[in-house]
């Protein structure tokens, strides 16, 4: 098992995350991002499944069919779209996030790329994985659009750009109460 190198990885992560946040004025967000890393569902199946390059939970999706801790994480943090799933009638229904937490799903998504990447990282590299590996089909098609939209400004004009935008589209929408 790789527990050092899973808690430095997180650690890490969860401080880029940070920077990421304080750029768009989420404090509270920065400071609580991803604390349930640390729980002991989600650390030891990251610590076991540890590759240093993506996410343990993909492994462990291999491996078993499916990720236990993915399922703990995506269930307490409100900056995966997969939180905001929900059913009625029988139906899923795909809820528009609310926009600090979409703000807080490009911080971290930005952040996840670096770290992974790391050297070979770009700013259009965070578009690439939406395009080529997300689940577009499970999420909003508003907050879809919305993610397009900012991973492609990051792209074509940069992370500096891109927060200012972001901070502004937080701050109008809690003007409209989203």
């Amino acid at each position: 098992m790789h527990v050092i190198k899973h808690f430095l990885t997180v650690s890490r992560h969860r401080r880029a995350v940070r920077r990421n946040c304080f750029k768009v004025g989420l404090y509270r967000q920065g400071l609580t991002h991803d604390l349930s890393k640390y729980s002991p569902s989600e650390f030891w199946a990251g610590a076991r499944y540890f590759q240093g390059n993506r996410s343990p939970q993909a492994r462990e999706r291999e491996v078993l069919g499916y990720s236990a801790a993915w399922l703990h994480h995506k269930g307490r943090n409100k900056h995966h779209f997969e939180y905001w799933t929900d059913f009625s009638d029988g139906k899923k229904v795909y809820v528009e996030m609310p926009a600090r937490y979409f703000a807080e799903m490009i911080c971290d998504r930005i952040a996840a790329s670096k770290i992974y990447k790391k050297k070979d990282y770009g700013d259009g590299y965070p578009l690439e994985y939406f395009e080529t590996r997300t689940d577009k089909q499970g999420m909003n098609e508003k907050t879809c659009d919305d993610l397009r939209y900012f991973l492609t400004m990051l792209k074509e004009h940069g992370e500096k750009y891109t927060f200012s935008q972001l901070k502004k589209f937080v701050k109008d929408n809690k003007k409209r109460g989203r």
